[in-house]
């Protein structure tokens, strides 16, 4: 692998929180960052890759909660535990709150 960033939107930070539903119910933890195609979380317990997820992300600043699903793409198990999630059903309605809550934090979503 070359290095190159296959990622098509930028991360960012947040102050957001994602409960989520795999082979656990997790509730509230912290979004390390997040973007138009994604999430990365901390967890005590990762999914496996390939493991469909129900998300629920709340960004509690602006009174705003997406649920939608989403697929683990990579997963690392060790003391902190943290997985990234590509969403993968997102709603035309619940994309543009997204884009508005990113356009807040990072002038690429303006």
């Amino acid at each position: 692998m070359s290095g190159k960033e296959l990622r098509k939107y930028p991360r960012i930070e947040a102050n957001a929180y994602v409960d989520y539903t795999g082979d656990e119910v997790l509730l509230f933890h912290q979004i390390e960052n997040i973007s138009l195609g994604g999430l990365s979380i901390k967890c005590p317990r990762v999914e496996r890759v390939g493991t469909t997820v129900e998300l629920v992300v709340n960004m509690p600043e602006e009174d705003l909660q997406i649920d939608c699903l989403g697929e683990v793409v990579w997963a690392k198990e060790n003391e902190e535990g943290s997985m990234g999630v590509k969403f993968i059903n997102l709603q035309s309605d619940q994309r543009e709150k997204l884009k508005a809550f990113l356009s807040k934090i990072d002038p690429f979503y303006v």
